[in-house]
């Protein structure tokens, strides 16, 4: 054998374990059980959706920053 068929098949099983182990998670997902602690707010990313949003608005106005945040308008907060 030589060298680049060693890589070939290194880099063939490399790509096949990787497959492998993001698609083995994907078949778990969450039992009916399950759905009821992830529903809780303190298990979603932003907790206070209120707070969140006027953390952005400010942002967004103060830096002169527009976009990423799906709101339209440059940074004088005249939107």
């Amino acid at each position: 054998m030589n060298a680049g068929h060693i890589k070939s098949i290194l880099t063939l099983i490399t790509s096949l374990s990787l497959l492998l182990l993001l698609s083995s998670c994907s078949a778990w997902g969450v039992k009916p059980w399950q759905r009821g602690t992830l529903a809780k707010p303190e298990m979603q990313l932003t907790p206070d959706y209120f707070d969140n949003f006027y953390d952005e608005h400010i942002y967004f106005s103060k830096e002169a920053s527009a976009g990423g945040q799906g709101v339209g308008g440059g940074g004088c907060g005249c939107n």
